[in-house]
């Protein structure tokens, strides 16, 4: 009852934190405001078995069986039984981890855009260039049907990233395209933040628009050492009072995630096209203290590619997207797989709900040209770039992105190999619950939006 009155005096928020001096151990900017009610679907332990299975970590297991039990991988080989599971026969199919796609706008850049989306996008708050302060979680619409078309494509696990207008463009969040009807019932349980920053053209553009921040590249740079020079001034700050020395801070929404940033608890995703803007932006995140977990389009990555490699930051990009705008001149077709033979982490990511309904072609475009280019890359190493690689960049590599026993069991049965044209998910299982089966309509799920719409043949 005693802690009531001094609530309302320093706000509700500061009084959640922290009541006297050191008495908290968390900082305010590790609150999570709209925490995860996800619930796996229903489920039952499943062998499945006579598969082609390519593991994520390099390994393709011919005639291979996979024991999924209590929503966890149990066991992945060559030869397994488990008389009380339930079997399916997937001869002449192939298994994969579930797919994970690093950048995506689903929920916010909405199938059908309206004229309303178009003119006031909950893609970015264009309001500042720093947009810190803006969790893109409280946009999501659940009944986007991107997301049933990416989970009846492969994919498990998405992050949904802010767009690329802002030099801050907020937190990022990692959700299953499971039905819901609301984003904390999608929210992955545990997974960390990550914070969109971006470089470039987009938000010069958009500042030198709307005359409302920096105009250059320069004066992104000088933006940015601004941004996080207060953000170290108040994590100092508020690190002096949880162990017990001087007052309160003043909670500043926008400093918290910059903070979060600095003390390492949120990895920046960074829209960068050009080799010479990424290889400043690493120097920038040395001298600052901040990481960067990915660069995001990275069109030009191939030419630093040994950098990223020493550097340990993956690069997502697209297989063959090229001269839309002047930092996209440069780009190839082999970006993937020259970064990637560079002992370098690729990734392919989708930044449109269309392109995330085909990761698997995507890879395999982009494996296809470093093929041509006289590179090695065999299906067992390519799956990697959809679902190991991601996952390492999410900070999730301990739970998803490889068939390993203990981890999640997020798999996709394939009718073909996945990389082919003529390759369909024909089962998608999330936390070892089926979430789509091509062959039965009551697991092919639709939103609300398209209730009352013919539903399409199965693929």
């Amino acid at each position: 009852m005693h802690r009531a009155p001094r609530c309302l005096m320093i706000g509700l928020m500061a009084c959640l934190t922290a009541t006297e001096p050191g008495a908290a151990a968390t900082p305010p900017w590790l609150r999570d405001l709209f925490p995860s009610t996800y619930r796996p679907l229903p489920r039952e332990d499943t062998l499945i078995v006579h598969a082609t299975i390519l593991d994520g970590v390099g390994h393709r297991i011919e005639d291979g069986a996979l024991l999924m039990r209590d929503g966890r991988i149990a066991a992945v080989g060559p030869h397994l039984a488990d008389a009380k599971a339930h079997m399916i026969d997937a001869r002449g199919r192939w298994i994969t981890p579930g797919l994970i796609d690093i950048h995506s706008h689903d929920g916010t850049y909405v199938v059908p855009i309206t004229a309303t989306d178009e003119d006031a996008s909950d893609v970015s708050e264009l309001s500042d260039p720093n947009a810190a302060d803006s969790w893109i979680e409280t946009a999501i619409n659940p009944q986007d049907p991107a997301f049933a078309r990416a989970l009846a494509h492969g994919v498990t696990t998405l992050q949904v990233l802010p767009g690329s207008s802002p030099i801050f463009g907020g937190r990022s969040v990692v959700l299953h395209p499971i039905p819901a009807t609301t984003m904390q019932a999608m929210k992955v349980p545990g997974a960390p933040w990550g914070m969109k920053m971006a470089c470039g053209e987009n938000p010069k553009s958009e500042d030198a628009e709307k005359r409302r921040g920096p105009t250059s590249r320069e004066g992104e740079i000088a933006f940015i050492r601004a941004a996080f020079a207060k953000a170290d001034r108040y994590r100092q700050a508020w690190g002096r009072y949880l162990a017990g020395q001087g007052t309160q801070p003043d909670d500043d929404a926008r400093l918290d995630t910059l903070a979060a940033v600095l003390d390492g608890r949120i990895a920046v995703h960074m829209h960068c096209y050009r080799a010479d803007e990424m290889a400043v932006m690493l120097d920038l995140s040395r001298a600052l203290g901040f990481r960067i977990a990915a660069f995001h389009h990275a069109v030009e990555g191939y030419k630093i590619a040994p950098l990223l490699a020493r550097a340990h930051v993956c690069a997502a990009v697209w297989s063959d997207w090229w001269g839309y705008k002047m930092e996209a001149l440069d780009g190839i077709r082999e970006n993937a797989a020259f970064i990637d033979a560079a002992g370098g982490c690729a990734m392919m990511h989708s930044d449109s709900p269309f392109l995330g309904q085909w990761l698997n072609i995507e890879a395999g475009k982009a494996a296809a040209a470093g093929r041509r280019a006289g590179l090695d890359l065999p299906p067992e190493h390519v799956i990697g770039w959809l679902t190991a690689n991601p996952a390492r960049a999410l900070g999730q590599e301990t739970r998803i992105g490889t068939l390993e026993p203990g981890k999640d069991a997020d798999a996709v049965i394939w009718s073909a190999e996945p990389f082919s044209v003529y390759a369909h998910a024909d089962m998608v299982f999330i936390d070892g619950a089926v979430a789509f089966d091509r062959a039965d309509p009551h697991r092919r799920p639709r939103t609300d939006f398209e209730l009352g719409r013919t539903p399409p043949e199965a693929p």
